[in-house]
């Protein structure tokens, strides 16, 4: 948003420069709209990913796996991700919101065995994003002394598979439960 003018995208949107602020007060409210549709639209996708699920865990370790492989897949959208992800509206918005209501319905089934809400949210939210940093600096220009780091881990699945393992141990479920749970819903077994 820094790096560019308001001109710049009455150019691009080929409409008129005082058009744009016929519809928006500031480049920050374009912004604004531009990151709550941008996840918004993602966290609907996940909504149906998970729709016929019923157990909060295996909801949890789909949108994981989804959130992660897409920020690999898509290394500009993660970058976007991991930059709004730890913004101040990161609780109020799509992803955020949806993810502490998952883990407000785990602790109400009795499913997860999260004392602290509030406090499982805010760890489940930056180990992933840290695991998307991390799979995003091993996709770019990572150096050997963290690439080895990764690799050492890497006979026990897919980064995305583990952290989401990681996400559900944390929230409560044994070890073996938490693999599995992370192995088989994205598997389809």
């Amino acid at each position: 948003m820094e790096g560019v003018a308001i001109n710049e995208i009455t150019d691009k949107a080929d409409v008129g420069f005082g058009s744009f602020y016929n519809h928006f007060e500031s480049k920050e409210a374009i912004y604004a709209v531009l990151i709550d549709t941008f996840f918004e639209e993602f966290a609907d996708t996940l909504e149906e990913s998970t729709a016929n699920l019923e157990d909060p865990a295996e909801i949890i370790a789909v949108s994981i796996r989804h959130t992660m492989r897409r920020a690999s897949d898509d290394p500009v959208w993660g970058r976007f991700l991991l930059r709004e992800g730890l913004s101040e509206h990161a609780l109020d918005r799509g992803l955020g919101r949806r993810l502490l209501r998952d883990i407000q319905n785990g602790v109400a089934s009795g499913r997860f065995g999260a004392a602290d809400i509030t406090m499982c949210f805010l760890a489940v939210g930056g180990m992933v994003l840290t695991a998307i940093a991390a799979q995003l600096a091993l996709l770019g220009h990572a150096d050997a002394q963290a690439k080895a780091l990764f690799a050492a881990g890497e006979h026990l699945g897919p980064i995305d598979q583990r952290t989401s393992a990681m996400c559900l141990q944390l929230l409560g479920l044994k070890q073996k439960e938490a693999m599995a749970i992370s192995i088989g819903v994205f598997e389809g077994t």
